[in-house]
């Protein structure tokens, strides 16, 4: 009898679960248009690195939150990852970072950065948004990320977008203790 539910459950959730995971988080490499300018979206890469790096020191002045090895180790994992970069004339110029849980059904962003030279361009803004399309798709219940309590401009536009503050985790940040603001969508409730 536990077979059979076994096999129940499986057919029903997990294959839902691969199928879904297929088909939206296989993401097709094409052009897309930013405000006027023609960007070219990708899945993250393994020889994306250096380059994720270096938007990286760019915005955090010279640091890296992140090193080589945990990039390497998130593009590694698709089943429950998704990292994407916008690219520029064949510079990359933006990128953003997911992990998928779903047992919560819970998308939580953990990276997104812009080059500076691009920033107030709507990059950003395409890129969470993206997520959050993706998320809808996979019927996926909240998106949730943290950002620094200093970083306002980046409050706003994750609440101009619909997230909403959901706490403060004390210490945060590894390299100079912030705090960090955390912040949720509830998708469920998008029309």
């Amino acid at each position: 009898m536990w077979k059979n539910i076994k096999g129940w459950y499986e057919n029903h959730f997990y294959n839902k679960e691969k199928a879904l995971r297929e088909k939206y988080l296989d993401i097709k490499n094409h052009d897309v248009d930013i405000n006027g300018t023609e960007f070219f979206l990708a899945k993250a890469m393994i020889p994306d690195i250096p380059e994720i790096l270096g938007i990286e020191r760019a915005v955090y002045g010279g640091q890296t939150p992140w090193d080589e090895r945990a990039f390497r180790s998130e593009l590694m994992r698709s089943d429950d990852r998704l990292y994407l970069v916008l690219r520029r004339n064949d510079w990359l110029v933006a990128f953003i970072g997911c992990s998928w849980n779903f047992n919560t059904q819970d998308c939580h962003i953990t990276n997104v950065a812009v080059a500076p030279n691009f920033q107030n361009r709507g990059l950003g803004y395409f890129l969470v948004t993206t997520i959050i399309k993706k998320a809808r798709q996979m019927e996926f219940n909240k998106v949730t990320l943290e950002v620094r309590m200093s970083n306002t401009r980046a409050q706003q536009l994750y609440k101009d977008i619909g997230f909403v503050e959901d706490g403060i985790t004390k210490d945060y940040y590894f390299n100079d203790r912030e705090d960090a603001l955390n912040m949720t969508m509830d998708i469920t409730k998008i029309g």
